[in-house]
């Protein structure tokens, strides 16, 4: 085979490859509208409303019998739908491994996402039921459709490029959400003049969060390319390959102990980022559009944050900047109770706090765990990882929900959430990272 044939097959595979690239973007850039404009901004505030419309003179609705406050029906669903995903994401992802067929399982958890979002169009009156069930369809399917959407990144991009891969993914997806926040904000404050009602253009809004995702996943179902499984690549089924990495974790009990660490504040972003927007309108009495700048504005600062919180782990090493962070984290939750009702202007101010730290505080997350992964199990050990995160996020949302039933008051919930970013940095601060790095096998950085 001569010179010429073998830089020819390169490029081809190189030209390949960033085919694929492109094409795994977008579907951060389909899916990302969801968790902005959805389950961020729009659903919460919304849901909440039709809950009240449809409770008994004491404020409580009784799906399936069982007394619920109407505000705390929204995070009760949103903790039900994460233990939905846990449920299902073993056996998927043991599917995928098995007959190497991800793309047919990525498109059938991504459309029943999007049409699950999409029918939130029909969710007025006092539907609460069906927009309770709509939320756990739609959020399930979205937890599973990530989880086959990253199990390709070391499939499309060799060592030297992942890292710049995943961070375009990454931006993709903030793009997106800005984008069509900014587009919501329009249709949200000229209703009068596009000839709907306020709750019509909640809805639309919704809807069209289903259909942006069902259309721009039609071009990574296109680009993205299944392989072939081997024997070697096979998996246990389900929960047992679950186990048997699990089992694999305890001989690495340093690694084991920064995910405790993360699983735990992990969960206090996730409630924030699904509740603020409950804590802004209900108990603050702030208006949808301020809300929608509010989260724009976090949009747009979590990437400034980020690549802030980057250049300040160059000089004092991962593990010091997320320690950093999470007392940022409960010093904006702590003047979050703080907040006077009626008052935009400091609910910006919080909002700004929130964007600064929150991409950050998980992109360093993740970097610093790659170092504690053994080689060799990368795949492995980052599926873990992000069923485990799904697996303890439910717990931030029914603390912030049970906080709100038994107090009647949204700022006790916001509160309580403190203790995970508590709890987080002392498990974090016990972890000696240098040495769960050489524990795990892999060269120690100069920072860390």
């Amino acid at each position: 085979m001569g010179t010429g044939t073998v830089r020819t097959e390169a490029a081809d595979e190189a030209t390949g490859r960033r085919r694929e690239q492109h094409g795994w973007y977008f579907y951060d850039w389909a899916c990302s509208v969801y968790s902005t404009s959805v389950l961020t901004v729009f659903l919460g505030p919304y849901l909440t409303s039709v809950a009240k419309e449809a409770a008994d003179g004491d404020g409580f609705v009784h799906p399936l019998g069982i007394p619920v406050r109407a505000g705390s029906f929204f995070a009760y669903s949103v903790s039900l739908s994460v233990i939905v995903a846990v449920l299902v994401m073993p056996l998927v992802g043991a599917a995928a491994d098995r007959t190497g067929r991800k793309k047919p399982l990525l498109a059938a958890a991504a459309y029943v996402g999007a049409a699950a979002t999409t029918a939130m169009f029909f969710l007025d009156g006092n539907r609460y039921l069906l927009g309770g069930l709509l939320l756990i369809v739609a959020n399930a399917a979205q937890s599973v459709a990530m989880m086959l959407y990253n199990s390709y990144l070391p499939q499309i991009a060799p060592p030297e490029e992942r890292d710049a891969v995943s961070s375009r993914g990454w931006a993709f997806g903030y793009a997106a959400g800005a984008l069509v926040l900014v587009l919501n904000l329009v249709l949200y404050l000229a209703h009068d003049t596009f000839g709907v009602s306020e709750g019509t253009a909640v809805r639309i809004c919704l809807a069209s969060a289903g259909l942006w995702w069902g259309a721009f996943t039609l071009i990574p179902l296109r680009r993205l390319r299944d392989r072939r499984s081997t024997a070697k690549e096979a998996t246990a089924p389900g929960f047992r390959q679950l186990a048997a990495t699990v089992r694999d974790m305890r001989r690495h009990p340093l690694t084991l102990a920064f995910l405790l660490a993360y699983l735990v504040y992990n969960d206090g972003i996730q409630t924030v980022i699904s509740q603020a927007s409950v804590y802004g309108s209900e108990e603050l009495g702030l208006g949808q559009s301020t809300l929608i700048g509010a989260i724009l504005m976090v949009q747009v600062l979590a990437v400034v944050g980020a690549l802030a919180l980057g250049r300040l782990a160059r000089v004092y090493g991962a593990k010091r900047t997320i320690l950093g962070s999470l007392i940022a984290w409960t010093v904006t939750l702590g003047a979050g109770y703080f907040l006077p009702a009626g008052a935009p202007v400091w609910f910006f101010v919080l909002a700004a706090g929130i964007g600064l730290v929150l991409g950050g505080s998980q992109a360093l997350s993740r970097s610093l765990f790659s170092h504690l992964v053994p080689p060799g199990k990368e795949a492995e050990y980052f599926s873990a990882y992000e069923l485990s995160d799904r697996g303890m996020s439910w717990l931030g949302p029914l603390l912030f929900g049970l906080t709100y039933q038994l107090t009647g008051s949204y700022r006790d919930a916001i509160i309580s959430l403190v203790a995970f970013f508590i709890l987080g940095f002392a498990l974090l601060a016990r972890v000696p990272v240098r040495r769960a790095i050489t524990d795990a096998g892999n060269p120690v950085p100069d920072r860390i």
